[in-house]
């Protein structure tokens, strides 16, 4: 094989005891094709079924391949990378899922694309996506939000090849949630995208719960972008619009048509306007948490064992 390129795999784990085996049999498969050395980092987010012990297992039988890690509690996808980030020793890195949604073969074509662009991240991005409909409209969401907020490229997936060097600067953001996607393209503009295939899930069901993914859009919204606050603007400067059209309203009633106000138009008022500065507290309430955890230093993940 050749010395001169090493490949690192990250491959964050969650209750996916079936496809561990396969998984790393299939990878093993592709490397020797691309006549390459490769490292493959296992990181189970505190998996509640078996995957620790196949971990375990397959450790024993290639210990010069494999590194398994596992963490103390359940951080979530994209912070179980980061941790196996820090144990990554190749001059690329690829990350991809447990599931086998993303067929291993198709690093052939993320190596070929760097080969031949040098791009700092090849993307490997679907036509199709071989998931429910909920599951769907969520990724489509976490694909495009880059996008439509921040006017960059709005496209990735969690299979990915990145460049060493860009690596270790991710290593440096500490926050307790971390979404890969946006924060790789604060570094950098240089990203590739190329078609591969997504198949159907093969074992189990996807560990993303209508929950989780609704978890992970608000915290995206939140951490990642300033809409909210934006939101608050907008909306004070309407909702201060229509009040004042209100008011006019009712003056010119009153003027011209000598109409009694009563108490309806006051209250009306008053509940309009206590409704926007309520929901405004609530946003900044939020930001304001969040920072608080920032400052708190909530770690992003918290390491129980690596073997």
């Amino acid at each position: 094989m050749e010395d001169s390129l090493k490949y690192s795999v990250i491959v964050p784990v969650y209750n996916s005891e079936l496809s561990l085996e396969e998984l790393y049999h299939e990878l093993e498969s592709v490397f020797r094709e691309l006549n390459l050395f490769f490292e493959v980092i296992f990181v189970d987010d505190n998996s509640h079924d078996d995957s620790w012990q196949v971990l375990r297992t397959l450790k024993k039988a290639y210990p010069e391949c494999i590194r398994i890690v596992r963490l103390a509690r359940n951080y979530g996808q994209h912070n179980a990378t980061l941790c196996g980030f820090s144990f990554a020793n190749g001059e690329r890195i690829i990350t991809i899922d447990d599931d086998l949604q993303n067929p291993p073969s198709e690093i052939i074509k993320l190596h070929e694309a760097a080969e031949q662009t040098e791009a700092d991240v090849v993307y490997g991005v679907y036509r199709t996506k071989k998931h429910s409909l909920l599951r769907n409209i969520g990724s489509q969401f976490l694909k495009h939000s880059a996008g439509l907020i921040h006017r960059s490229t709005g496209n990735g997936s969690s299979f990915r090849l990145i460049r060493r060097e860009l690596m270790l600067k991710l290593l440096n953001h500490v926050q307790h949630f971390i979404f890969l996607d946006e924060v790789l393209q604060w570094y950098t503009d240089d990203i590739m995208f190329v078609e591969v295939e997504h198949h159907p899930r093969k074992y189990n069901k996807s560990g993303y719960s209508s929950r989780k993914l609704f978890r992970v859009m608000s915290n995206i919204l939140f951490q990642y972008t300033t809409l909210p606050l934006k939101l608050l603007v907008y909306g004070g400067l309407i909702g201060s619009l229509i009040t004042f059209a209100m008011v006019v309203y009712y003056l010119v009633l009153k003027l011209c048509f000598d109409v009694p106000l009563g108490y309806t138009s006051l209250i009306v008022s008053i509940l309009f306007s206590t409704s926007i500065i309520l929901f405004s507290l609530g946003i900044i309430g939020d930001y304001l948490r969040r920072i608080y955890l920032v400052q708190n230093k909530k770690p992003p993940y918290s390491i129980k064992k690596v073997f």
